[in-house]
């Protein structure tokens, strides 16, 4: 179990709305830790979660996590509501995870995809390990495929697929077009069908 501030926490609890979360950050912006630690108790698990799929090792990760909260409750006064907390945690987290890709120099080469050749939709089938790979020996050929993409597919891939992130969200957390979005979301999950049908010829 991680432990963030010194207090252990990894609970999984519904996200904020809207409301909860202003009136949480204004009393964070008048140093009411426990405020914060309500923060922690509804986002903690999933940016946990997510920052373990993106780095090497689950150390990195808890570091990074802790990183990420530590990051939100310093620079809470600039957070100006125009996006979600969930994002701001999210996009704070995308950042930390890639400046640790460049520290260690892992990151993948991304493959090209040319718009003109084909539509980059695919049917919005939400991937879940848990619910459509079957036997553990595909469940890891899944994961291996999604540990060799770029961060830049990797992310897009869990915060659509496992967050259930919007188009419009993930655009906001990395600062990019909608149609990047779709974009990188079409190549990952093509990577992940591609590893698939070679498992299974």
């Amino acid at each position: 179990m991680s432990v963030i501030f010194g207090v252990a926490r990894l609970t999984n609890r519904e996200r904020l709305d809207a409301s909860a979360e202003l009136a949480l950050v204004e009393q964070c912006r008048r140093k009411n830790f426990e405020a914060f630690g309500k923060i922690i108790d509804a986002y903690q698990a999933r940016v946990i979660g997510f920052v373990r799929r993106m780095v090497a090792t689950s150390e990195e990760a808890e570091d990074i996590a802790q990183e990420v909260f530590i990051r939100a409750y310093q620079g809470m006064d600039r957070f100006d509501g125009r996006s979600s907390l969930r994002t701001w945690l999210f996009r704070i987290a995308y950042n930390l995870c890639v400046d640790n890709a460049r520290k260690r120099q892992r990151t993948v080469p991304e493959a090209s995809f040319d718009e003109s050749e084909g539509s980059l939709e695919m049917p919005d089938h939400r991937w879940d390990p848990e619910v459509q790979v079957l036997d553990d020996e595909l469940r890891t050929v899944v994961e291996e495929a999604i540990g060799t993409m770029s961060e830049k597919l990797r992310t897009v891939l869990l915060l659509h697929d496992k967050e259930e992130m919007g188009y419009d969200e993930l655009a906001g957390i990395l600062d990019v077009p909608v149609g990047t979005v779709k974009s990188r979301l079409f190549l990952a999950r093509s990577h992940v069908q591609k590893a698939v049908e070679v498992y299974r010829s």
